[in-house]
């Protein structure tokens, strides 16, 4: 495949689509890995001389290298979505992903943290501004259970500081509106207060992005790299043991919501999920939990 038809279907997916930075990175490094094992498995194929058996080929090679049904099925994603591209823009004729089923999921359950994992955590940040940043990211990831992505997308007027909403942009660009908690209101009060007049303090030539609401070190919009970086380094601070990281956060505001009596539409609602079927998987966290408890205090269990 032709590596500008590749960038030309990346550009489709970021303007047509509105898909998110990393599911851009994402489709770009799939395909381009395939367009490798062309290279060197089949180095005279052209892209309409592409037929089913050579994408088998590609998927025996990854699963041979160990990749993970769920890596593999990402990966086919993005080769039936290229292919659908191609043939809606007469680069081909027919889809030689059509007859290809995507691998089954594991059903690998997310690790929710503990609410005392959770205020260990929120505890840590200090009181310079960097880490007042910090706190008012972290308190907003686990008061609204948002996505890294619907996190740095915000702007300064997304948050309602009377109504205490944000307003967060999903995936495919659709809008809802989530309850901020007192806490994390009081941590980006705090934040906001200072926004401007520490990074502007930090170079005299800074020009501040006025619009994003989280900013880095150079007054420009935080990116998702770095505030999982963030979460890492709060994390290896709090000396949690189990596997967690920024999409922990996530888990765990649905986890103590159900936990605490929520209704399962509304959780789906407030993650912005647009099935009701991948919010059901916290019923099992929360079920798995209940029965641990019910075999350790029940007399007769």
């Amino acid at each position: 495949m032709e590596k500008e038809r590749i960038e030309q279907f990346v550009k489709f997916l970021k303007i047509e689509r509105n898909l998110p930075q990393n599911t851009l990175t994402s489709y770009k490094t799939d395909l381009e890995q395939f367009n490798k094992f062309l290279s060197k498995h089949y180095p005279k194929i052209k892209m309409e001389q592409i037929q089913t058996t050579h994408i088998r080929d590609f998927l025996t090679t990854l699963h041979s290298d160990g990749y993970s049904s769920n890596s593999i099925g990402r990966k086919i994603a993005a080769l039936r979505s290229f292919f659908k591209f191609a043939i809606r823009n007469e680069l081909i004729n027919s889809n030689p992903c059509s007859l290809i089923s995507s691998p089954k999921k594991k059903g690998v359950l997310p690790e929710p943290m503990s609410i005392r994992e959770i205020e260990t955590i929120l505890s840590l940040p200090s009181n310079d501004h960097l880490s007042i940043r910090d706190k008012a990211v972290l308190e907003t990831l686990y008061s609204t259970g948002v996505r890294v992505s619907e996190l740095v997308g915000m702007n300064v007027d997304s948050i309602d500081f009377g109504g205490g909403i944000v307003k967060v942009k999903g995936k495919g660009r659709k809008e809802r509106i989530v309850p901020v908690g007192n806490k994390a209101l009081e941590a980006l009060s705090e934040y906001f207060n200072k926004r401007n007049s520490f990074f502007v303090s930090l170079r005299k030539d800074l020009s501040v992005n006025k619009e994003a609401l989280f900013l880095n070190n150079w007054g420009g919009r935080l990116s998702a790299e770095s505030v999982k970086k963030i979460v890492h380094d709060y994390i290896k601070e709090a000396a949690i043991k189990k596997h967690v990281s920024v999409h922990s956060f996530r888990h765990s505001f649905a986890t103590h919501l159900l936990e605490r009596g929520a209704d399962l539409r509304a959780v789906q609602e407030l993650l912005g999920h647009a099935s009701l079927s991948t919010t059901q998987i916290y019923t099992h966290l929360t079920t798995k939990r209940l029965k641990a408890v019910y075999d350790k205090t029940h007399p007769r269990a």
